[in-house]
């Protein structure tokens, strides 16, 4: 069986293995009335393609500049202007997109369930390069250093040449042979390239040569069973500052430093969904549907929100000094990031949001899994100080 099938129909056998696990009482948690305490629009709205397949896929929105660019798995790509959503250029590809898209330095990376990477122009979608790494994408690519990096679900990571796709370097993680459908997004910080797996490990590598720099572990497997023993780091890897964080399914929680790996600190806490981080605390969606906030510099828990519970939630990330995160009905709901508490919901459509929410400018943009993309506007914080 080559990689692809392989890699797929082990990715169908952990879904399939979790659903299983899941008891029918299990229902998502009903949302009570909320009276919205902050004010949220839709500036602008648009549909991209048609709602996707059940397997999980890694088709998000991307930003560079003032444009927003988007992709179906059917192999539409567009690309939209930030502020109005007006429609700058469409192309179609012959190709069952499953990652992307991602922008930097003038490119457009999409990746496929064939393995293709497919770089186009920014400007105007006219091609620039197309390779192909043999393994499923399912995260999209990271560009920087003169590289575009890219994660397979075979547990290589690919430095390939930003100008041809030619390949600088490759670097090979073991994996285990059961993991959940997903793979970490790869970053670029400084002449580090950064990527969890599903081994629950995080592996630096420089971006001129590919070799390691360092290489720690997030989640340790326990457990009897396979699945008792899945730890795959799925979430991005963050950077802010001199910080990493990062989080394991059936794992941690940890903060280590960029430069070396070190841990700082670290946490029991379960997600595949991901993290933000501001510069007080560290919002994690968990695997339970609760949102937590940990102090940053400890990981000290300082609040636990437990009604979103089973809502299969979106990474959280940080808007406008306010927490946010979307659920598997397409409402977008707005936390306080002090207390946790709820300060506000907004409906983007009827189906879930699966994809990180990106944050540009004064805006936030929504991608659903039926192709629904929004972008929302809310006012900035504004802390109060008693008299």
């Amino acid at each position: 069986m080559n990689t692809i099938k392989r890699s797929l129909c082990l990715a169908v056998c952990a879904t399939a293995l979790l659903a299983a696990c899941t008891k029918k009482a299990d229902k998502p948690a009903v949302l009570v009335p909320l009276v919205n305490r902050i004010d949220i629009k839709t500036i602008w709205s648009t549909k991209v393609g048609g709602e996707r397949p059940i397997l999980r896929l890694g088709l998000g929105v991307a930003v560079d500049g003032q444009s927003v660019f988007a992709a179906s798995y059917k192999g539409e790509v567009l690309a939209y202007q930030l502020g109005t959503g007006k429609l700058l250029w469409q192309h179609k590809l012959r190709a069952p997109l499953s990652a992307g898209p991602a922008a930097g330095d003038g490119l457009l990376i999409l990746g496929s369930s064939k393995g293709d990477v497919i770089a186009w122009s920014q400007k105007d979608g006219s091609p620039r390069w197309r390779v192909r790494i043999n393994s499923e994408i399912l995260s999209p690519a990271a560009i920087g250093n003169g590289l575009v990096v890219v994660r397979g679900v075979d547990g290589k990571l690919h430095g390939l040449s930003a100008q041809d796709g030619s390949e600088n370097w490759v670097v090979d993680q073991q994996v285990p042979r059961l993991s959940l459908r997903g793979t970490s997004r790869p970053t670029v910080v400084g002449d580090l390239a950064l990527c969890g797996f599903d081994n629950g490990r995080v592996l630096a590598v420089t971006t001129v040569t590919g070799t390691t720099a360092w290489d720690a572990a997030v989640g340790q497997s326990h457990g009897s069973s396979e699945l008792q023993r899945l730890i795959d780091v799925d979430a991005t890897v963050v950077s802010d500052g001199d910080d990493l964080f990062a989080v394991a399914y059936q794992g941690r929680v940890a903060r280590l430093t960029r430069e070396t790996g070190q841990i700082i600190w670290a946490r029991d806490l379960s997600s595949f969904r991901g993290l933000a981080v501001d510069g007080n605390g560290v919002y994690v969606a968990t695997a339970e549907g609760d949102v937590v906030r940990l102090d940053r510099r400890t990981g000290a828990e300082q609040w636990r929100l437990k009604t979103l519970e089973r809502r299969q939630l979106s990474a959280p990330v940080v808007y406008r000094g306010r927490v946010v995160v979307a659920d598997l009905g397409g409402i977008v709901h707005w936390l306080d990031a002090a207390s946790g508490a709820e300060l506000a919901r907004h409906s983007v459509g009827k189906h879930r949001i699966s994809m990180p929410m990106v944050v540009a400018g004064d805006l936030l943009l929504v991608f659903g899994d039926d192709g629904q993309l929004s972008a929302l506007r809310a006012p900035e914080f504004e802390a109060t100080t008693g008299g």
